[in-house]
């Protein structure tokens, strides 16, 4: 009998482009049972930015890893041979940046239906910032200037995801805000230094690399409020 490869995704609170330490980093790896994973850098969310190219080539190139990058402003993989790269790799790592913005380019250019088969396939995904909030229903997102919400993403992952939970003024009000209207439906709030592991859309992981932070699950309360619930993260060294 045939078994279903498990569908798994982490949200980032860290990594390459932020800590000096690579446990987040580490982390993703250990997640994938293999000699040495490809891992697929996918920087759309920033334009493409070089300079954060450059930091993931420095930062994987350094492990146990086969590190490559998805450039999509200055596509040159046709429609075949991006789909034999996407689906090559083990893991997909999406970079932070305009969360709108990547989710139209990548429908554009058919990568959010690439990115949905690569999942069901078994690669691993996950993401920092945008690349966090694309993988849900819907976000919370400065992708239009002001913090606000965004009932929209790739809904691999059930309900919402709110990053920098505990790093930018008026982050934690304006998620629990936008859960409690209904805007967004009750989802997780991300702090930075926190990875949050989930296997066929339920939580199976969370660590941090930071002492003291937390992944939150918020939800709306019986009262019409927002609840709020800190989840156990075990800490990396």
């Amino acid at each position: 009998m045939t078994v279903a490869p498990q569908r798994r995704l982490a949200l980032l609170g860290g990594g390459f482009s932020t800590d000096a330490d690579g446990l987040l980093d580490d982390w993703v790896l250990e997640q994938v049972p293999v000699p040495r994973p490809k891992v697929c850098f996918v920087p759309t969310a920033s334009g493409d930015a070089p300079g954060y190219v450059e930091q993931f080539l420095a930062a994987y190139g350094a492990r146990a890893c086969e590190p490559g990058v998805l450039r999509l402003f200055r596509r040159e993989l046709d429609d075949e041979a991006l789909r034999t790269f996407v689906l090559s790799q083990d893991v997909v790592h999406v970079g932070g940046g305009n969360t709108a913005n990547l989710l139209a380019v990548w429908r554009a250019h058919g990568v959010d239906r690439l990115l949905r088969e690569a999942f069901d396939r078994g690669t691993l995904l996950c993401g920092i910032s945008a690349g966090a909030n694309c993988w849900a229903e819907g976000s919370h997102t400065d992708s239009f200037g002001p913090l606000t919400h965004l009932p929209d993403g790739l809904g691999l992952l059930p309900g919402s995801v709110c990053p920098h939970y505990d790093s930018e003024p008026g982050r934690r009000s304006s998620y629990r805000a936008a859960v409690a209207s209904r805007a967004l439906p009750a989802g997780w709030a991300v702090e930075d230094g926190v990875g949050a592991l989930f296997t066929d859309g339920r939580l199976t992981a969370s660590v941090t690399r930071t002492p003291g932070a937390s992944l939150y699950r918020v939800e709306l309360g019986e009262d019409g409020g927002p609840t709020e619930e800190a989840v156990p993260c075990r800490l990396l060294t």
